[in-house]
């Protein structure tokens, strides 16, 4: 039986997987590294991170980026943005030195057994363990708007559904979104031939501006600080301290977590992005349906009726929610008692762990519990260290008690305050 196994080996789950077996655990990774960044990302796009702020964590510190930058002459420097395909090259390198053998099948079913857990691979083989974490990343969470919903793949999809852009060259489509996400399809879609125009519900489009020199007069950066969210004391709180965070109440932490750095384009993408992309602010769909082989979308505008727009395709780059439901690979009762909180997101405690003894969790699931920081590269230092301490704390105390399984839930019962827990 492993003492952990990790379930996702993107930038959060290889990050855990380097400080476990730093640690001492016998640890075991299964998932493809990097697939995310790899498979469904199109050639071209950039990291909206800064490179110094997208170090994947080991506990030594060896392998960030700026070591492998300097290993393979790539360049890693402030204000000048990072191709994707870099960054997913660098965690395929993190994951070979920092990382015991990755398993890259997938997880099929985690569920609970005698002494902690069982997981069955794709193929159908059995692993048991006395500790899992889920670091899934973002995909089992994409989120389209209702009125797409009953349309099929042929005619919607998410922008996270797509790391080739080239089936619609000399095509019409309509994105939809007005974050990184959206600009940045729509901004290829463009380059390369397509007819695109994007659809927002916010009635301008916001964009970050040049971020400050990184050697800059003190009294500058006491004003304003870098931080690994952009610069600013409020995004500095974000980034550094999601230990302080998770003890505020659970109501502003949810209203911050789905509020906080809303939707905008990087500086970088502004002057690829308006000379040759339609933009139709303060427009929402409203109702969708399918004629004669293209979608056809009834968008209301500013001016409130609906009006109709037809398309060949939309794309939604609609974002994430992070609800314990989409958790579809835990067994149905291990995935109920969860304790949720207010937005449907699981609660975890201060060392990530869920309501179920040994479950820990990690990354964009856990943003309204630590923060912002949870939803980009950033959060995976705060997280691994922190989690493989409560992994190894869960194990010591595992060896010495038999683990009872905990009270499910009752539906009628509210999720127990634990945002005041040290």
């Amino acid at each position: 039986m492993y003492d952990l196994l990790v379930v996702g080996a993107g930038p959060y789950g290889l990050s855990i997987a380097a400080h476990a077996a730093a640690a001492g655990l016998d640890v075991r990774v299964f998932g493809r590294p990097m697939a995310a960044w790899r498979d469904h990302m199109p050639e071209g796009m950039f990291l909206k991170s800064e490179p110094w702020a997208s170090h994947l964590s080991d506990p030594g510190r060896r392998y960030g980026l700026d070591a492998y930058g300097a290993e393979r002459g790539v360049p890693t420097e402030h204000a000048v943005p990072l191709p994707v395909r870099t960054f997913a090259e660098y965690g395929l390198w993190f994951a070979e030195r920092a990382v015991p053998r990755v398993d890259e099948r997938m997880i099929r079913t985690v569920d609970t057994c005698t002494g902690g857990f069982r997981a069955l691979t794709e193929d159908g083989e059995p692993f048991h363990a006395r500790s899992v974490a889920l670091a899934v990343g973002v995909l089992p969470f994409v989120d389209v708007p209702g009125p797409l919903r009953g349309l099929g793949p042929e005619y919607v999809t998410h922008s996270s559904h797509h790391g080739d852009l080239t089936r619609f060259r000399d095509t019409d489509v309509t994105v939809i979104g007005a974050g990184q996400a959206a600009l940045e399809t729509a901004a290829l879609l463009a380059e390369q031939g397509t007819r695109v125009r994007v659809l927002a519900r916010s009635h301008t489009l916001d964009w970050n501006g040049l971020p400050p020199a990184w050697r800059r007069p003190w009294w500058d950066s006491v004003r304003a600080p870098h931080s690994g969210l952009g610069c600013g004391w409020r995004n500095w709180c974000y980034a550094e301290l999601p230990g302080a965070f998770r003890r505020l109440p659970e109501s502003g932490r949810t209203r911050i977590a789905a509020t906080a750095l809303g939707p905008a384009g990087a500086w970088w993408l502004r002057d690829r992005f308006e000379p040759s992309v339609e933009v139709l602010p303060g427009h929402e769909a409203v109702r969708a349906g399918v004629r004669d082989g293209r979608v056809r979308l009834e968008v209301r505008g500013p001016a409130g009726a609906p009006v109709p727009l037809l398309t060949d395709h939309v794309i939604a780059a609609t974002g994430f929610r992070a609800g314990r439901d989409r958790l579809r690979m835990l067994s149905p009762d291990l995935r109920a008692s969860l304790m949720p909180l207010a937005d449907g997101s699981p609660d975890v405690g201060r060392d990530f762990e869920s309501s179920w003894p040994g479950l820990f969790l990690a990354g964009l699931v856990t943003a309204s519990g630590f923060g912002p920081a949870m939803r980009f590269v950033h959060g995976a230092s705060y997280t691994a260290g922190r989690l493989v301490r409560g992994v190894r704390r869960h194990v010591r105390h595992q060896s010495r008690t038999p683990v009872r399984p905990p009270r499910l839930p009752s539906p009628a019962s509210p999720a127990p305050d634990r945002a005041r827990t040290p």
